[in-house]
């Protein structure tokens, strides 16, 4: 069947607004990437570039050569790898003994799960249960708090109710205890549902702000958006600066851009490898059956 002209028209001026709006979402992204990599020299004469004449990779080097930076990329790295790991299997285990029938006191649990997703403590008594954990300037203290949800592993309990009954009461037949068959059958089967979560664990980890300044007043544990912030905010960069050693520094812009680059690099990077997973893994605990 011929397409009329109004639906050619509607579907020229709908691809031509998407095509718009996407140009503008990632203009911004290329403006950070291009200052980044723009001569020091083409930088300081120009006040707007939009395609550098000369490319550098002066901001990248300084960037890398300085402690502060790679200790934070190391925190960070911290954060992102361990934090999801544990989170991960915090949420699964969990999930997967709530899916349990026979699980006793499996009516309490769920609700006091449900209670956390309907109410918060709040900043003062999160910063007091860090100190009297003496928890503050650790990692850990960013890692503990938010190693799993209620929202989480209620879809993921959803996941696993979703799975046929029948591989639990076969494990079972065959002598398989819970935490076997949870290993050996139930992960194997939930690695969409791995994939999606430990993509958001990943991002909310590496992304860790708010809670950081909180509990880390040593500068040495910060992670990279904290120090990034603190780029953003000091025009000189002085704490970047290389002791005992003369080193030329890029312009603050082109670091600070250098640095924004660097700090979305990895979450970039990794969504490819779970791209995969992450369509049907969107879509866990919306269908039962």
């Amino acid at each position: 069947m011929r397409s009329s002209m109004s639906d050619r028209l509607f579907r020229l001026i709908n691809g031509g607004l998407l095509g718009l709006m996407a140009l503008l979402t990632f203009f911004p992204i290329y403006y950070v990437v291009v200052i980044s990599f723009t001569d020091s020299t083409e930088l300081l004469a120009k006040d707007y570039i939009l395609f550098p004449s000369k490319w550098s990779f002066d901001a990248y080097s300084y960037l890398l050569s300085t402690d502060a930076f790679l200790r934070s990329l190391g925190n960070s790295a911290f954060l992102a790898v361990v934090g999801t790991v544990c989170s991960l299997a915090v949420t699964s285990s969990f999930a997967y003994a709530l899916s349990r029938k026979k699980l006793m006191g499996r009516r309490l649990l769920m609700l006091l799960t449900l209670l956390t997703i309907l109410f918060s403590p709040g900043i003062i008594p999160n910063f007091i249960l860090i100190r009297q954990l003496g928890l503050l300037d650790s990692l850990w203290s960013l890692i503990l708090p938010a190693m799993a949800t209620g929202w989480n592993i209620l879809l993921m309990k959803n996941f696993f109710d979703s799975l046929p009954q029948e591989l639990g009461e076969s494990a079972a037949i065959d002598g398989c205890g819970e935490t076997r068959a949870w290993v050996s059958i139930m992960l194997p089967l939930s690695l969409p549902a791995l994939a999606a979560f430990g993509l958001f664990y990943a991002v909310g980890f590496w992304n860790q702000f708010f809670t950081a300044l909180l509990y880390l007043n040593d500068s040495s544990r910060w992670p990279i958006q904290v120090l990034l912030q603190n780029m953003l905010l000091n025009a000189s960069n002085t704490d970047l600066a290389v002791p005992g050693e003369f080193v030329e520094v890029p312009p603050s812009e082109s670091l600070k851009m250098a640095a924004v680059v660097v700090a979305i690099a990895p979450i970039v990077m990794v969504y490819p490898f779970l791209q995969k997973h992450f369509a049907k893994g969107a879509m866990v605990g919306s269908i039962k059956g």
